[in-house]
This record gives C-alpha cells, structure tokens and sequence, in this order.
C-alpha cells in the first residue's frame, strides 16, 4: 500500500475492503453458495441473450428489451461478485484508488441503466395493452434501438459525473471500507475532503434514477390494470396479465431493495444493514431475473424447446 504524508495528514491510494465479518467457519460453505449462485447468474442470462439472438419467435420489443435487461445483470454481477468472493476467501481484500472509482462507476451504469431499461420495459408493456392498435408503430425497431441506448447513455453519463467528483477527493482517514465492493455511502464516509458538492450531486441525481423512473413505473401499471380489468372475458384478462406479470416481479423485487437502502440512514449499524441489502440487489435479484422470466414466460421455454429440437435433428442429421 502507497501511503502519501502531507505534514499533519496521511493520504492513502488503496482501501481495504473488510467484507462479511465473523464468518468464520461458514466461510468456505458462503463462498461457495455464492460461486454457484454467480454461475447459475451468469449461465442464465446468457442463455436469455443467445435465445433473443436466435430464436425468431423472440424478436420483437419486449425480449429485445429483456436482453439488454440481462446484459445489465451479467456486467452488474461480474463487477461485483468476483471481488466479494476474493474478499470472502481472503478475509478482506485491498484495493486500488483507480480499480475503487473504476468499480463504483460500473456499479452506478449498470445499475442506473437497469432502471431505465426497466423504465421502458414498462412503457413497451402499457402500450401493449393499453395501445395495442399503434403499438407496431409506435414501438418500433427505431424507436427500440433509441429507447435502449438513451438508458445506457444516462447510465453511462451519471456513473462518470460522480467518477469525476469522487475522483477529487482525498481519503485520509482510515482505509478500510466496511463493505465487499466500492459502494458511494462507505467510500464517501472515508474523505476528508469537503463533500458538500458530491452529496448535492448524489441528492439531485438520485431522485432522477430511483425515483421518478419508479412513479412511471407505477402509473403505467395503473393504467394496465384499469384496461386488463376492463376486459369482458377471463381469458384474456389472463392473457393480459400474463405477459406483464413477470416484469412486474421484477421491478418490485428491484426498486423495493433500491429504495430501502438509500431512504435508510447510512451510518452506525445501517451500514450493516445496507451492507446485507447490497447481497440481495448484486446476487438475488440477477438470479431470478432468468428464472422468473423462464418459468413464467411461455415464449421463453417454447423457444428452448424448438432450439433443443433443431439441435437433435441436426444431430440426426449428422449421424445419418
């Protein structure tokens, strides 16, 4: 470690991340649950990405939107994941000033652009249902393609702001870091730089990713509800709901663990409070983004099972 002094002040370049505390002999059996949950992770949305790819059935608004969501979930996760398991099997793990920042603005795209995407996933949705008459024309590939790359940018956009201004503070406190990754409360508790403009950043932006995004969320739900309960017949108020159900699952498991950490207060014990919320939005939630899109989607595993198919034949094929 770099230690920098400055007459009556020790400035550091590298943090140390303390991670799950007093683990002790569940140490190797966390480690491992969590490796193979990370695995399932990963495994999962790649196959929702190559199914969007492949199947032609999958090509329209909605997969194209789910599988720029599990993009979002396999950059997320493999920010995050690999280190908390060094940090796990090591007992704490040091780590760089540039690789810190580097993670915190991964974590704040990926995370931000999730929002959004999930933002738009329910606008696709409201018009479905609500539209379905202009809906092929309003949603089209175009309109798709902006939709998508706008949530990255934002995403992208926001990540660096805060990147930036964190990047002008100087950490001459204690080094460690009551956390296993570079999250913006811990490593901001950290400075003794003056933090005013970078608070204000984080309270102005905040509201603009979580917030609003959420209350969109919310009246277009409103809306679909009002139009699936509108409908005469049961089946197709099933019908309705079935194709929105799992997006639902989704943003409420997402949001709900979202807003819960930055409306709790973010010192003293909510840390470690804040600390086990983290483990559900890095792990939890990328692992049942692919399950419950897999088993509550009947184009999901209707595509499964006809790429299976292709594939036994062509392997007829090749013996015969």
């Amino acid at each position: 470690m770099q230690i920098i002094s400055d007459q009556n002040q020790t400035f550091f370049n590298e943090f140390f991340l303390l991670g799950f505390q007093n683990l002790q002999n569940f140490r190797i059996p966390v480690f491992i649950l969590i490796l193979i949950i990370y695995a399932i992770i990963m495994s999962g949305n790649i196959i929702i990405v190559f199914l969007v790819s492949k199947s032609h059935t999958l090509h329209s608004p909605m997969y194209f939107f789910l599988c720029h969501l599990s993009l979002c979930d396999i950059l997320f996760t493999s920010n995050i994941v690999p280190t908390m398991l060094h940090v796990i099997l090591k007992e704490g793990s040091s780590i760089s000033h540039f690789c810190c920042l580097t993670q915190l603005q991964i974590f704040g795209s990926c995370g931000t652009a999730e929002c959004y995407i999930l933002t738009v996933m329910s606008y696709d949705r409201y018009l479905a249902i609500c539209d379905p008459l202009h809906y092929s024309t309003v949603m089209d590939f175009k309109r798709c393609i902006s939709l998508v790359a706008l949530s990255w940018s934002f995403g992208f956009l926001f990540a660096l702001i805060s990147r930036v201004l964190l990047g002008g503070l100087q950490f001459c406190h204690l080094n460690i870091i009551d956390h296993f990754f570079c999250d913006f409360l811990p490593l901001l508790e950290l400075s003794c730089s003056d933090t005013f403009i970078v608070e204000m950043e984080a309270f102005m932006v905040i509201p603009f990713i979580v917030l609003f995004p959420f209350v969109f969320v919310i009246v277009t739900y409103v809306y679909i509800f009002f139009t699936i309960f509108g409908i005469s017949s049961t089946t197709g108020r099933q019908k309705a709901l079935s194709t929105c159900s799992s997006h639902l699952t989704v943003v409420c498991l997402f949001y709900g663990t979202l807003i819960s950490i930055y409306l709790s207060p973010s010192r003293g014990n909510a840390l470690n409070i804040n600390k086990f919320t983290s483990l559900f939005y890095t792990v939890v939630t990328p692992l049942f983004n692919p399950i419950i899109y897999s088993m509550r989607n009947k184009e999901i595993r209707k595509a499964v099972h006809v790429l299976f198919r292709e594939k036994r034949v062509r392997s007829m094929f090749s013996e015969s």
